[in-house]
Order: structure tokens, then sequence, then C-alpha cells
């Protein structure tokens, strides 16, 4: 009898969702949370002062260690979802990210240690393929992976033309592209599709743009490594 009851119950469970599933095509919105660093290759000769040609003498004393810390962003965007079966979609989701990152240099003299931080806005574009489970009542895991676009806008690109060598600023490339993949659910209400979701993104090549300053010549590539947790409206 108890079990003859759980499945009857199971049977009147609505198909809430505001009829998200319902047709092939559908669309939405996202806030996400953003949290962004850089992998840092160096040059084998990292550690030396550096030595300014202008005005011939060392501006730096030898370098400790370079590192990048994980900063705070945010970013909003929209979804756009195509079934292709019942268990998989494919989506696009463009963002506007508001998301900075740092390079943190340490020396052997401790006054000269200094963080440079990289400011940039950026428009994502991904496109995913989304693995469904079955639904269970209002809820279902998913899995996703893909490829993302990304150009940024508003940077300085001149800003430190006439500057000297320790205002310079560490510079990325405008564009680029990354892979990513992440894990979520769908949570079924009345009258909407909530999907929290985790995401992990990494950039392929070169971020680094090579000029003569004591920020980018002890560097030999840079990466960048993003986390990025979502509310997905549909």
């Amino acid at each position: 009898m108890c079990c003859s009851n759980a499945l009857f119950a199971q049977q009147l469970i609505p198909a809430w969702g505001g009829g998200a599933d319902q047709t092939d095509l559908s669309f939405g919105f996202s806030f996400s949370y953003v949290s962004n660093d850089f992998k840092i290759v160096k040059k084998p000769d990292w550690r030396k002062p550096f030595f300014d040609t202008d005005n011939q003498m060392y501006v730096t004393d030898s370098l400790n260690s370079i590192s990048s810390k994980s900063s705070p962003g945010f970013a909003v965007g929209f979804i756009t979802r195509y079934s292709i079966t019942d268990h998989l979609e494919v989506r696009v989701t463009p963002s506007l990210v508001f998301a900075d990152r740092s390079v943190s240099y340490k020396y052997k003299t401790a006054s000269q240690d200094v963080d440079k931080l990289v400011q940039t806005t950026t428009v994502d574009f991904p496109l995913s393929l989304k693995l469904k489970s079955d639904r269970i009542g209002n809820m279902r895991a998913y899995l996703l992976g893909g490829m993302k676009f990304s150009t940024s806008v508003g940077s300085k690109k001149n800003a430190d033309i006439n500057s000297g060598a320790l205002d310079k600023l560490l510079k990325n490339n405008k564009n680029y592209s990354s892979y990513e993949a992440g894990l979520g659910f769908d949570i079924y209400f009345e009258y909407f599709k909530l999907s929290p979701e985790i995401k992990v993104s990494n950039s392929l090549g070169n971020l680094l743009v090579q000029e003569n300053h004591p920020f980018s010549s002890p560097i030999s590539k840079l990466s960048s490594h993003t986390i990025m947790f979502s509310l997905y409206f549909e």
C-alpha cells in the first residue's frame, strides 16, 4: 500500500517550469559570480633584475616570486537553448563579464613589491552541449562542456605609452578562446525554471602581450583560469 501511494503521488507532481522544456527553443537570462586568476609560466632567467635601457640603470632588484591570486567579479547574460533530444541540448549563453585579474611581484627588496592589476571587461560567447539526466519530480541534473570566445572592451591599450618602466601595465590580448566544463541542476518552479551551475574555463594560447618592461619581461606565458557560479532563469 505504501509503494502504491508513493507511485500515485509521483504521477500527481505537476510539470512545472513555465513551459521552459515544452518547446525545442527557449530563452532566459543569467547572473553569475566570477573568480579569476592567471596561470603563469616564467622565463628561465625570470629572477634577474630588470635593466632599463632608456635610463641605463637597474630599476628593480632580483625577483623572489611571481604569483596570481583569485579576484572576484560578476557577469550578466542571456541564454538561448535548443533541444536536440530529451537528454541533449545546445546552449548559447552570451554575457558581459566584469572581472579583474592581478599578478603579484615579490622582490629581494621588500619595498619594491607590487601587485599589477589587469582591468578587463569582456564579452563572452560560450557555445556548450548540455547532457541532462531523467527528470525526477521537479529536478534534474546535467553536465556540460564546450568552447568560449572572449573579447575585451574598454581596455587601456595606450594608457602607459609615456610612463616610466615601473608604471607600465601588464597587457593582455584583446581576443582569446577557452574551453570549459561544468555541472548543475534544473529546478522547476511553477512559472519558471532555475538552474544553479558551476563552471570552470581555461584559456587557450598565450594572453600576454610581450613588452620590454619589469612586469612583462620575466613572464613567458599567461593563461586565464576562471570559476563561475551562475543562476539561469528560463
